[in-house]
């Protein structure tokens, strides 16, 4: 098996020290770009959709934030009679619990889909996700914020009746909310995928092949 190299416990952290700079580095670059990120113009968006919350009901745009100002949306890529389950937003739900905190600062995580709420029942009960999930079948959120059929991350903000959009990410942007691929990053291994720089030997595979449905390991 390859492997890192052995080291003296001296060496190891002569080494761990080196990174650790470029570490603080990274987290003051991050740090940076977050005050940049509070500092984005924003969009007003139409308060009046109407989506369907998890329990059948019929909800405007106010009620997805719950009282709360801010709301992170994660749109999850499940369009109305789809007959497959995207395994990238599949898994990366599978990364949010409960998050009690958020409300501590005004803030709300959903998801969202454009399938009907009866085809997102399916799948929440499936694999047992609690986070709460909203429909905007038919109402033209989507069209309006330009966002296609893929899976995107957004934030809205909310100012009385008002609702304008703040933020919005997708692809690898998404990855840094991930707890499985964090933790990965931390290890010898990685991800073990084919575009990683990782020495020569190590195990590797196809971005996104090793993952499953999370009933189906």
């Amino acid at each position: 098996m390859n492997r890192p190299p052995v080291v003296s416990q001296d060496e190891w952290q002569v080494a761990r020290d080196a990174l650790l700079v470029k570490e603080k580095a990274l987290t003051k670059a991050l740090d940076a770009l977050a005050a940049e990120r509070r500092r984005l113009p924003m969009v007003r968006v139409r308060a009046d959709h109407e989506f369907t919350a998890p329990d059948g009901a019929t909800v405007d745009f106010a009620a997805l934030f719950d009282g709360n100002r801010q709301l992170v949306v994660y749109h999850f890529m499940l369009a109305a009679g789809q007959d497959s389950i995207c395994g990238g937003c599949s898994t990366f739900t599978d990364n949010m619990p409960d998050l009690p905190h958020l409300a501590a600062r005004d803030t709300r995580f959903i998801l969202m889909a454009p399938a009907p709420q009866a085809e997102i029942e399916v799948l929440r009960s499936r694999f047992g996700w609690t986070t709460p999930w909203y429909s905007s079948h038919g109402n033209g959120l989507y069209e309006e914020i330009g966002l296609g059929g893929g899976f995107a991350l957004s934030v809205f903000l909310r100012d009385g009746d008002e609702v304008f959009r703040t933020y919005a990410t997708s692809g690898r942007g998404v990855d840094r909310l991930r707890t499985d691929f964090n933790l990965l990053d931390l290890t010898p291994y990685g991800r073990q995928e084919q575009w990683e720089d990782s020495p020569q030997g190590w195990p590797q595979s196809p971005t996104m092949q090793w993952l499953r449905l999370r009933d189906e390991y």
